[in-house]
């Protein structure tokens, strides 16, 4: 990673247009194969079937928390699919990409067409603008300060390492789904409405099923309930090292901010091995996808290449290990919006000075 300035290096960003930074991808990089979208279609959903034959066929309760597992991991792989449906990315047909999408974001009880609004739009729009952009949006000290006792407990679970699964429970699915208002528009609450219909459906007929045929309460937690909850810890993580680091800044004025800059220089490209490459759908090389999300993730790898060779001086990557990744959690509790600067909630408590409210609760 970087130790330049990131106020000067995200300014000189800042002048440059997103449509020059395309321009470096080759054409090829948006051809979509059919061939690969549906071989990966089907290696996510043998992942997750195997998974749920473990949870229905053995009596062992190991065996059933490790179908559990299994199909955890593959309903966030069959999110990633669906996420780059959504895009437009795979197929030329948005009526395909909906009903494929769709099949494969109901394990983890994921809402299609919200997500995909509040995703495509929001987040891809306005990524590290922080007064639209919510996701991981960090808080100022004094933010957090004003907070009550509560609200900082929830805060400091979400930005725990073993607890960050909490941040996508709460805010993206329960606030950002289930709770979201589309407003007066009969049309536009039919269209949200029947996306929460599909998904309340899965989840009881799934629930059912691993009642009765899967062992009862123990076949519901292990196979609706775990999958839920690991897909929801992957997520979470997986999209805060996205563009959360401490080199990486976060915006609160839109005249310091640019799509580029969000795109450029605030997501990250995280090194792992090259399983885990192909089983998340290179979704941790993340800038190119931010530049174009009409780039299939199979040319993923390819598209980074070109742009490090023109923009590489902007890029932040580093290689996982869980070490590194557990000190990032430790250091981006709290951000200055000022001086461009993560701190630690001990940083900020000595930033503060004596307070009449404890900010280490």
């Amino acid at each position: 990673m970087r130790t330049a300035d990131p106020q000067h290096l995200s300014a000189h960003v800042k002048s440059i247009k997103t449509a020059d930074v395309r321009k470096v991808i080759p054409q090829g990089c948006y051809k979509r194969s059919l061939s690969k979208t549906l071989f990966w279609y089907g290696v996510d959903l043998s992942i997750f079937l195997l998974g749920m034959v473990l949870v229905f066929s053995s009596s062992s309760l190991i065996v059933k928390l490790l179908g559990g597992l299994i199909s955890g991991v593959a309903t966030a792989t069959m999110f990633v699919w669906a996420h780059d449906a959504a895009h437009g990315a795979l197929f030329k047909s948005s009526k395909v990409a909906e009903v494929l999408g769709t099949i494969f974001m109901l394990p983890s009880l994921n809402i299609y067409r919200m997500w995909s609004y509040g995703h495509n739009k929001v987040h891809h729009g306005f990524n590290s603008f922080s007064p639209i952009d919510w996701i991981w949006r960090p808080l100022t000290p004094q933010q957090y300060q004003a907070l009550s006792g509560f609200q900082r407990v929830l805060y400091r679970i979400e930005r725990n390492f073993f607890t960050c699964a909490f941040h996508y429970l709460r805010r993206v699915w329960w606030e950002g789904m289930l709770l979201f208002n589309p407003g007066k528009d009969n049309q536009q609450r039919r269209y949200y409405r029947n996306g929460k219909i599909f998904s309340l459906l899965y989840a009881i007929v799934a629930s059912a099923l691993a009642y009765v045929f899967a062992g009862g309460i123990i076949g519901i937690i292990c196979g609706v309930v775990l999958p839920f909850i690991v897909f929801n810890y992957y997520i979470a993580m997986i999209v805060y090292l996205h563009h959360t680091h401490p080199d990486i800044p976060f915006f609160d004025l839109k005249n310091e901010w640019s799509h580029t800059v969000g795109a450029l220089y605030c997501s990250t490209i995280v090194h792992c091995s090259q399983f885990s490459k192909m089983l998340l759908h290179n979704i941790m090389t993340h800038i190119p996808h931010h530049i174009d999300i009409r780039i299939p993730f199979y040319h993923i790898p390819q598209a980074a290449q070109a742009l490090k060779k023109e923009y590489g001086e902007y890029f932040h990557e580093y290689r996982f290990k869980w070490g590194y990744v557990c000190d990032i959690f430790k250091q981006c509790k709290l951000y200055d919006f000022e001086n461009k600067v993560w701190m630690t909630f001990e940083e900020a408590k000595k930033l503060l000075g004596p307070q009449p409210a404890n900010l280490t609760s």
